[in-house]
């Protein structure tokens, strides 16, 4: 994707200037962030820059984690945008290269700049200990941004994972007896707790209310977005997901006190319309709010 011209300016440690400028060299530019580098962080990339020859990647990894560092640190703009010209291309090839895995025709420029918004948004979750650390946390972004991306465009949990995201699998040899054996007995007790997780899950579920029941077939079982949920049942989004977690926190909470031998106490969310003289503490104790009523 890159002109040859292009390509050898990044080969010879050069970064071209905007509007026909002149490349200029990375060492200058690096020089010229003084503003906005600590003396001892400008130091320490001039050093990177005239230590011994390196490759061009090795190079621009470990410049970039020092700006990303120099950036996490005081949020210097002259930091950040050295750090777009650097790395731009490669992450853009990265972000067409991902999408293609997803079979997604979006525009990989449209979907870079959301990768460079997220760098610029979460600088405090980057970790320099690495020379490449850059390079690494830079390419979980690519990945997640278009995975988010496509969820925004309608496709979330209906795209085929691509085969290299799948993990290896081992190859199967043959069996001794005694562990086809073990391998039998393994699958019918693994076969008994799902049995008993099931038939549970059924038995707290069938107790909740019916919003939360509906709520919860909507999203579990009919795939509906939350969105789509929230408008289903007529109450807001931020509601529909309260509903949603205290629901699924009843049926853990008495499934786990069965386990441990105790009563289960999974009671469903109380009406207000036909409690109109509930307390404030049986609201709690009942474990609703009011944000978790008709959903106004």
């Amino acid at each position: 994707m890159l002109d040859a011209d292009r390509q050898r300016q990044l080969e010879h440690g050069a970064v071209a200037s905007p509007k026909g400028i002149a490349p200029v060299s990375l060492r200058d530019r690096v020089a010229a962030l003084s503003t906005e580098l600590p003396g001892g962080e400008l130091q320490r990339m001039l050093a990177l820059l005239d230590g011994p020859e390196r490759t061009p990647e090795s190079l621009r990894d470990a410049v970039s984690t020092r700006l990303m560092e120099s950036f996490r640190c005081a949020s210097g703009r002259a930091v950040f945008g050295l750090l777009y010209e650097l790395n731009s291309e490669h992450l853009l090839v990265q972000v067409a290269h991902c999408l293609r895995r997803y079979g997604s025709k979006s525009d990989p420029r449209d979907v870079l700049q959301e990768v460079f918004f997220n760098v610029y948004r979460y600088p405090h979750r980057f970790n320099a200990e690495r020379e490449d650390a850059f390079r690494v946390w830079t390419a979980m972004i690519v990945r997640n941004t278009v995975l988010k991306h496509l969820r925004a465009q309608g496709r979330a949990g209906r795209h085929e994972v691509a085969f290299e995201d799948l993990s290896e699998q081992p190859q199967t040899g043959a069996l001794r007896p005694e562990e086809g054996l073990v391998d039998q007995e393994a699958t019918a007790e693994c076969g008994r707790v799902y049995l008993t997780y099931l038939h549970l899950y059924l038995r707290f579920y069938s107790m909740l209310s019916p919003r939360e029941r509906s709520a919860i077939h909507m999203v579990e079982v009919e795939e509906l977005s939350y969105r789509a949920a929230a408008e289903r049942l007529g109450i807001k989004l931020e509601n529909l997901k309260m509903v949603i977690f205290r629901a699924r926190r009843k049926i853990h909470r008495a499934m786990q006190r069965v386990f441990e031998g105790q009563p289960a106490e999974c009671r469903p969310a109380r009406d207000p319309r036909n409690n109109l003289e509930a307390s404030a503490a049986d609201r709690a104790a009942a474990g609703v709010s009011e944000e978790d009523d008709d959903g106004e």
